[in-house]
């Protein structure tokens, strides 16, 4: 069945405005039925987490929701799911509750292709306990990151691997089950980045090999809040520093205050709206999310050939990475602009591009690109169509013209 995007569209209230969103990467416009949730909670009697009395249990069940709708999502248990406001302050926090057992001598394995908050929290945690960082590096020329090279970084003292499932600078999919496969063999965890590649297709932890995963909810049209899962057995081992009379069971004592409930809300309805994608899925609400997302991502791979082939087709305009697997997602210069002028200019004209460098510091400093200015990405998203495409490709022909007639 053809993926319906006027259906899908009509699900998101603020395309109505007429800005053209290829800034998915950044984070996604929200649905409407995330809307509602949230509205419908902050309009109900909600107390406190408590057995006592019926807004406190909705509280409870408002958690308990966000956490099966998370688990039914990436493939995991809900008991295994700890929500936070963000993946940066979920990545810190694992980060040095297992750096707290970190001896020197250790090691950890960073990637240059990640985000800085799979980066900077393991070598922070290293350093504060004398452990030795190794970095696994890509290739400037494609954007991939060899897997075999992770045979020579691990060892019987690497203590943690991570690693993104998909790069938010040039969509680069590494096989991150290969590298999982020799970190498990040298006894090291497997923490993965997972922000920018869950919305974009079918995700499951166990295939993956991650020990840990992190998602963010506003990237697939939820709310700003996140979620690390991993096997409730492996949150138990772990002692976080926390509050003496907060919960000491698992995964709250991972979770510090008092959450947003109505947030929590959005997080189960946007999970329950990605199950609705595809309209023809049955089954469980995991099957119906694999399935939609698998449709999203076909129609998401077919708007982004089409980009990328256009993109070739302009000569001002210089892309960054080729990677055989890729999330929709593009790097690229204009000749004669800085990246600001060309995302001010896309801007100006209704297109929403972000540039610099969106916290992929290591990516960008490899390239040799940060301290001018870094890129511009575009990102695609299933509300996104092809005539979008071809109006951003236009009004970049365009600009690259204009550009190259000031002869900068």
């Amino acid at each position: 069945m053809p993926f319906d995007i006027a259906r899908t569209r009509a699900a998101y209230p603020a395309l109505t405005e007429g800005f053209v969103h290829f800034d998915g990467a950044g984070g996604t416009q929200t649905a409407q039925p995330v809307v509602d949730a949230v509205a419908d909670a902050m309009r109900a009697a909600v107390g406190n987490r408590s057995t006592a009395f019926v807004p406190g249990r909705r509280s409870l069940e408002l958690v308990a929701a966000a956490r099966s709708a998370v688990a039914d999502l990436v493939g995991a248990h809900p008991d295994g799911v700890v929500l936070g406001p963000s993946a940066t302050a979920l990545t810190y926090t694992l980060a040095r509750t297992l750096g707290a057992g970190w001896r020197p001598g250790d090691e950890v394995v960073v990637s240059r292709l990640d985000h800085d908050a799979n980066v900077r929290p393991w070598v922070q945690a290293a350093e504060a306990a004398g452990a030795a960082v190794r970095w696994a590096e890509f290739d400037p020329a494609t954007g991939e990151l060899p897997a075999g090279q992770y045979a020579d970084l691990v060892g019987e003292r690497t203590r943690v691997v991570a690693v993104t499932a998909g790069s938010n600078a040039i969509g680069t999919t590494p096989d991150v089950a290969a590298i999982a496969k020799i970190a498990h063999a040298a006894g090291a965890l497997v923490c993965v980045d997972g922000v920018h590649a869950v919305p974009h297709g079918p995700t499951d932890v166990a295939s993956l090999g991650a020990d840990f995963l992190v998602t963010s909810a506003y990237k697939w049209s939820g709310p700003h809040l996140a979620a690390m899962v991993a096997d409730p057995a492996r949150w138990e081992k772990l002692r976080p520093a926390k509050l003496v009379p907060s919960s000491d069971a698992v995964p709250d004592r991972f979770e510090y205050g008092t959450p947003s409930f109505p947030l929590l809300a959005g997080v189960a309805a946007a999970v329950d709206h990605l199950a609705t994608l595809d309209p023809a899925a049955t089954g469980s609400r995991r099957d119906r999310v694999r399935a939609g997302l698998a449709a999203a991502q076909a129609h998401e791979e077919r708007l982004f050939d089409r980009l990328l082939a256009g993109l070739a087709g302009l000569p001002a305009v210089t892309v960054y990475g080729s990677p055989a697997r890729r999330c929709p997602t593009v790097s690229f210069r204009v000749a004669g602009l800085t990246p600001a002028e060309t995302a001010a200019a896309l801007g100006g004209a209704g297109f929403c591009l972000s540039s610099g460098d969106y916290y992929a510091y290591e990516y960008f400093q490899t390239m040799g690109l940060r301290d001018s200015g870094g890129a511009v990405r575009a990102s695609v998203y299933h509300y996104n169509t092809l005539d979008e495409v071809d109006r951003l490709l236009a009004e970049l022909d365009r600009l690259a013209d204009g550009g190259e007639r000031m002869g900068r």
